[in-house]
């Protein structure tokens, strides 16, 4: 899954780092780029947790993949606010930072969720009401 969202990711990142450099040159090369680096951090950091607690008990890692949904949010938060005050809009495009935080995210979305499709798992389905009622 990883590698069937990290290529598209890839891609949109690309195009648009190069797009906002051509546009708005190196200000909006590092919001693209920015933009990209924190997008695939978040994600990469849910296909993490998504591996690690794949053995475990499902309430843990219920438990683990909330823990890590607010610990991402509060980080992305924080991080969000450190950019916008302390670095000023001359270095960073706030504006090519947004849309290639979307563009990037829709391609991450996308390919997970292609990958995910083609994993063809297969999961056990709970006995019907009909094969219940068979048994008694």
């Amino acid at each position: 899954m990883l590698r069937g969202a990290l290529i598209p990711t890839a891609i949109v990142g690309v195009a648009c780092i190069a797009i906002f450099s051509a546009i708005k040159g190196a200000y909006g090369f590092y919001g693209a780029l920015v933009a990209q680096f924190v997008v695939v951090i978040f994600f990469v950091v849910h296909l993490l947790v998504s591996k690690l607690s794949r053995n475990i008990d499902p309430m843990a890692t219920m438990a683990l993949a909330l823990f890590s949904y607010v610990t991402k949010l509060t980080m992305i938060g924080s991080f969000l606010i450190i950019l916008d005050k302390l670095t000023p809009e001359e270095v960073i495009d706030r504006n090519s930072f947004g849309i290639t935080a979307l563009a990037v995210t829709a391609a991450w979305l996308g390919g997970e969720i292609k990958g995910y499709l083609s994993l063809k798992t297969h999961l056990p389905l709970p006995p019907s009401a009909e094969s219940t009622e068979e048994t008694q």
